[in-house]
């Protein structure tokens, strides 16, 4: 749940207008109380428009779906409780630390992906519609080719081009 807050914050779409809270069938009067302070926040935050956030949208599950953070999700007891295979465990704030570079990095990834979708683009491009900067798009396409999701497909001028390969 952590990590959906998280990505939803780096995103720019607000991380209040998700939340869970766990509540027995026994306790109506603290659900309802949850619904009715939820529905205040989400009225204060105003509408959500699908179609204005899809890019960021489909970049946070892209995200999530990253084997990376699932990885890292699942072992965080792991990694923070008992310790790796050299014998060394993490302190919760540096796992914390850690989690959230790579959400940012994964979620970076998946912007630059969806871009892709619509054919091939420079990284000039990629950084307009994702509002990434220059030099973080080059470095996460980088990242991307690496891991043979995306690949140079030619030149327009002396300008590169990029395209996403099929998954």
């Amino acid at each position: 749940m952590k990590i959906v807050e998280l990505l939803l914050g780096l995103s720019g779409m607000d991380r209040n207008r998700m939340q869970l809270r766990w509540v027995s069938a026994a306790e109506g009067q603290i659900f309802a109380d949850f619904v009715t302070e939820l529905s205040k926040v989400i009225q204060d935050l105003g509408p959500f428009d699908p179609e204005e956030n899809k890019l960021r949208l489909a970049a946070v599950e892209g995200a999530l779906n990253s084997p990376r953070l699932r990885w890292l999700i699942g072992m965080d007891r792991q990694i923070t409780e008992r310790e790796n295979v050299y014998h060394a465990k993490l302190d919760e704030n540096t796992y914390q630390e850690l989690l959230r570079t790579a959400a940012e990095e994964e979620y970076q990834k998946a912007l630059i992906l969806e871009v892709l979708r619509d054919g091939p683009q420079s990284v000039r491009d990629i950084s307009g519609k994702t509002g990434l900067p220059v030099y973080t798009v080059s470095q996460r396409l980088s990242d991307v080719e690496k891991t043979g999701q995306a690949e140079f497909c030619g030149y327009e001028g002396t300008t590169p081009k990029f395209i996403r390969l099929a998954a």
